[in-house]
């Protein structure tokens, strides 16, 4: 049961950077939806994010503080937002949020994971790059 407290008042933060359906081949043994597939779309959500204020290729290099608050089901609305935190030389750092519209609840929207990736910019063979 979604915790009401995570959803009132709350709103999410940056923009809208991916929003996906949560299907029944991305569930874990339990039947929820599995951690790495959260992960995963949350990473492209920050890529994709990355990329366009980078002007070119990124990689993630490093992933802190993600946290799971609530369990993600088969049928769930995730929208995933970036927020930029910093852009450095050669980095940029992106806290991602995953919010979820349940089809019981589809009026209201529940924070379900969120953390603080980075990324940084890489030239056509793989190198460093400044952040254009």
């Amino acid at each position: 049961m979604p915790n009401p407290d995570q959803s009132k008042g709350s709103h999410p933060k940056g923009d809208l950077a991916i929003r996906v359906l949560a299907m029944p081949a991305d569930t874990n043994p339990s039947g929820d939806i599995f951690g790495g597939w959260v992960m995963s779309q949350m990473d492209i959500a920050g890529g994709v994010t990355a990329e366009s204020l980078s002007g070119g290729r990124v990689a993630t290099v490093a992933v802190d503080g993600f946290t799971f608050h609530l369990p993600i089901n088969v049928g769930d609305v995730v929208c995933f937002y970036a927020d930029v935190v910093d852009v450095g030389t050669t980095s940029i750092s992106i806290h991602l949020e995953a919010w979820v519209s349940r089809i019981s609840t589809i009026s209201e929207r529940f924070k379900v994971t969120e953390g603080t990736f980075v990324y940084v910019a890489l030239d056509k063979q793989g190198n460093k790059r400044k952040v254009q």
